[in-house]
């Protein structure tokens, strides 16, 4: 049977012990696994696995051993509780020893889950558990997780209080994250507000979100937006030593100074016009954002932007300039502008 992705969430949590098989595909393994580790968990509990209630068996091993996986579905351990027969990686080279690990499968044994890869809709592992009455099969997507689910997260980390503006740039960091990272921040958060009954805010968000290349790459678009053109140097420094590219400064300069312009000439004023961009800014970052644009005014906005269009064009010519001299140069003479 199919399970649509809308119901999928709640099966996770609450799976039923007395079917036959799930077979989760995607073609993010990060979040098929994450998909697949939740599975388990609620299937056999935390201490399923020690309690030998868990047989992980790798796909290529079953082409060797084709009868490994009957073998771990009827198998006992010492421990009572249910038990997960656990397939990690299958193709369509293992459709046949699947199909008769379900054709075999009996009331009491372990439950088998698969997991695969992207699956076209005429794959022969899609068909054998969309047509088997007691299993299920349900792809994992790279949609952004939903807000029940960014719910249930916070619920397992112990963060059930949290501010209305917090919650959007959870939200915002749910979709910019890979289910990995956003995990790992939701984590980070609870630790940081451990003994800590107040509210989580913008701030402690700010706090904990990963520190990456796009972390520095704001830091620098926001000090030539605030015209602080004698910081510009150093930073740059630390991002040529990371590896960004000049084209990927100046794109992201250009898409910064964009939403700025787009505040700037909202007839409502750069309050109004800010809270209409899309995608949507939230937090510090938008009040932020907002007093820039409102500092720039839409005629040094488009000369801004007219300055990186024309930086642009030269980084993707044949000029045998520096490019990261070429880009750093524009960013300062765009926060001399902004002093103007």
């Amino acid at each position: 049977m199919k399970l649509s992705p809308r119901d999928a969430g709640g099966y996770f949590a609450r799976p039923d012990p007395n079917k036959t098989g799930i077979l989760i595909y995607g073609a993010d393994a990060m979040r098929v696994a994450l998909k697949r580790q939740q599975l388990i968990t609620s299937l056999i509990g935390p201490q399923g696995e020690e309690e030998m209630r868990l047989s992980r068996i790798p796909a290529s091993d079953l082409r060797k051993d084709p009868a490994a996986l009957d073998a771990a579905i009827k198998s006992q351990s010492f421990f009572p509780g249910a038990r997960v027969a656990f397939v990690e990686g299958a193709t369509e080279a293992n459709v046949k020893t699947v199909s008769a690990a379900l054709t075999d499968w009996k009331p009491g044994d372990a439950q088998i889950v698969v997991t695969a890869g992207s699956l076209k809709a005429r794959s022969g592992l899609r068909k054998l558990f969309e047509a088997h009455k007691n299993a299920y099969s349900v792809g994992i997507y790279d949609d952004p997780p939903s807000r029940q689910e960014i719910q249930a997260e916070l619920t397992k980390a112990g963060l059930s209080n949290v501010d209305t503006a917090a919650m959007q740039e959870i939200q915002a960091l749910a979709g910019m994250l890979d289910p990995g990272d956003f995990r790992q921040t939701i984590e980070k958060l609870s630790l940081f507000k451990l003994s800590d009954a107040t509210p989580v805010t913008s701030d402690d968000i700010l706090a904990c979100r990963p520190a990456t290349i796009e972390a520095a790459l704001d830091d620098v678009l926001n000090f030539v937006a605030e015209a602080k053109d004698d910081q510009i140097g150093p930073i740059m420094r630390t991002l040529e030593a990371q590896g960004v590219q000049a084209v990927s400064l100046c794109i992201g300069a250009t898409r910064h100074f964009r939403v700025l312009h787009a505040a700037a000439s909202d007839p409502g004023g750069a309050a109004v016009g800010i809270g209409r961009v899309r995608p949507p800014v939230f937090g510090p970052r938008r009040d932020r954002m907002s007093r820039q644009a409102q500092n720039w005014g839409v005629r040094k906005l488009e000369v801004a932007l007219q300055m990186l269009t024309e930086t642009d064009l030269t980084l993707r010519s044949a000029s045998r300039a520096p490019q990261m001299a070429v880009i750093e140069r524009t960013l300062i003479r765009l926060a001399m502008l902004g002093k103007k």
